[in-house]
């Protein structure tokens, strides 16, 4: 696994701009093979299923995960959410968790993108109640929950999480576009 990001983005489309450039660069891959998307939204390449690959963007940034088996990634701009928002959509023990921490909202957008990326990682997106998302608490490295990988990273103003078979890579390469 892999994952590439770009910030100063100015339109969404760009998401697809730092694809072709992954798919370029780590695969090999000029140009990029044609698209479709699964009957959840997930974007695949139907010519080759064994390459598999997920995007993200928010704001200006965004993030592209590449592996040989399923993935999601997520990258959110820190901001505060609607306050109503955490109960909503954590668990008892996740809320416990963001009390727990010195910088809420920083915190709890890892949190969220850490379920997202695993919706993404399923193909369905956020068709279920995310609070029935189970994700491991935001730490340090790698944490593996149901035979899932999961890896967290944040900067300045972002949080950003991957969720996959694979062990998920210890950085993100950064690329302009």
């Amino acid at each position: 696994m892999v994952i590439y990001g770009a910030e100063g983005l100015e339109s969404r489309a760009q998401a697809w701009d730092l694809l072709a450039l992954a798919a370029a660069e780590y695969w090999g891959l000029s140009p990029l093979p044609e698209t479709a998307r699964a009957p959840g939204g997930k974007p695949y390449f139907p010519g080759k299923p064994e390459l598999r690959f997920n995007l993200s963007h928010s704001g200006a940034l965004a993030l592209c995960a590449l592996d040989s088996r399923p993935v999601g990634v997520d990258i959110q701009v820190v901001k505060q959410w609607r306050p109503t928002l955490p109960r909503r959509v954590c668990t008892r023990e996740e809320l416990a968790w963001l009390e727990g921490q010195p910088r809420f909202w920083p915190a709890f957008t890892r949190l969220w993108a850490l379920k997202e990326a695993r919706a993404k990682a399923g193909g369905r997106g956020l068709t279920r109640p995310v609070r029935e998302i189970r994700v491991p608490l935001p730490g340090a490295g790698a944490a593996r929950l149901d035979g899932l990988w999961f890896g967290c990273y944040q900067g300045p103003g972002w949080a950003a999480a991957v969720c996959g078979q694979s062990p998920p890579p210890e950085g993100i390469l950064w690329r302009g576009l």
